[in-house]
């Protein structure tokens, strides 16, 4: 049986992990893999939508810090999401072709 604390800590780095991925997307903090800042807005709202229907499926079932939490959260992917959707899309990449 799961402790509750357990539970927890791992819904809070489900939502962390979830908001990390987004703000990757909105190009707030760079991408591990390529070590580069990148922008995609349908993937950000991807993970919106999915922190979204994780709050409405665990709604009563949270802690009020856990719902504090994850609204939060939304609210700060939300603004993030609209500021980036009024700027212009990002030059494409130029590397001339060559290999790194």
């Amino acid at each position: 049986m799961e402790s509750p604390d357990k539970n927890v800590m791992l819904f809070a780095r489900l939502v962390f992990m979830l908001h990390a991925a987004a703000m990757q997307y909105l190009g707030k903090i760079k991408n591990p893999v390529t070590d580069k800042v990148e922008r995609d807005l349908a993937g950000a709202q991807g993970m919106i939508d999915t922190l979204e229907m994780l709050e409405n499926r665990t709604k009563g079932n949270l802690s009020q810090d856990e719902s504090r939490m994850l609204a939060q959260m939304l609210q700060e992917l939300r603004l993030n999401y609209v500021d980036e959707a009024q700027k212009p899309p990002p030059p494409p990449a130029q590397d001339g072709g060559a290999p790194a």
